[in-house]
């Protein structure tokens, strides 16, 4: 039996709407997403998984609905009423991404582009460097960290996407597509090495996928089909 399935939700979804234009993207979603889980969510291209990501996370502001985020040592936040400068607070804070090309900066090593998260929230230069050389050696990229991305493979690029991600130490991780660039050799590595480090460290993690392959390293697997939640699901018990 799951270990997950008595645990609270950290996030939650209620009735959550959002548009663009006059397309609807997502039609009354209700989700729950409970600490520690890895939750894959599947569906086609243009289903709405995405923008449900990027709503979850604070990106978007719902049309409609609510999204309530509940850390372990603070009272729970909608964060669909926060302002702007408040949300991208809590995703440099509490949240970690990580989006299917990396999106690293090219002009920068890939230490300096670990050690971003940590100096725009005030930790020294040195210690910042030290913290994101040690995860990009439990990433195994040891003796990498002076190199562009552009001097990387995929594979390895991507894992110091992954390790940007979770130098914050972030409460929940949203992972869209993290793989999607990859062949399958690469894509193994990549969520093995990632799911390793965010089991042990009990974070959260939001998957975006649709290959079956990707969310079958999930515990739970949900399917978005015209911007509403199917009800058929996957639990690893």
């Amino acid at each position: 039996m799951s270990t997950l399935r008595n645990v609270d939700p950290i996030l939650s979804a209620r009735s959550l709407r959002h548009s663009f234009g006059q397309t609807e993207a997502l039609r009354g979603i209700d989700l729950d997403i409970k600490a520690g889980e890895v939750l894959a969510i599947m569906g086609p291209s243009g289903s709405g998984k995405s923008t449900l990501l990027h709503c979850l996370a604070g990106v978007l502001t719902p049309d409609g609905g609510t999204v309530t985020y509940r850390p372990a040592d603070g009272q729970p936040l909608v964060i669909s009423s926060l302002s702007e400068s408040n949300r991208s607070r809590l995703r440099l804070t509490d949240f970690g991404f990580v989006f299917q090309f990396g999106q690293l900066l090219p002009e920068l090593s890939a230490a300096d582009n670990v050690s971003l998260p940590l100096l725009f929230s005030g930790t020294k230069r040195r210690e910042a460097l030290h913290k994101s050389t040690e995860l990009l050696d439990r990433l195994g990229l040891q003796g990498l960290g002076a190199k562009l991305p552009g001097e990387l493979s995929g594979g390895q690029a991507q894992r110091v996407a992954v390790a940007r991600a979770l130098v914050t130490s972030p409460a929940v991780l949203f992972a869209d597509e993290p793989t999607g660039a990859l062949d399958a050799l690469a894509s193994e590595n990549v969520l093995t090495l990632m799911l390793e480090l965010v089991r042990e460290a009990g974070t959260t993690v939001v998957l975006i996928t649709h290959d079956a392959r990707t969310a079958a390293y999930a515990d739970r697997e949900v399917v978005v089909r015209d911007g509403v939640v199917g009800t058929g699901y996957r639990v690893i018990a």
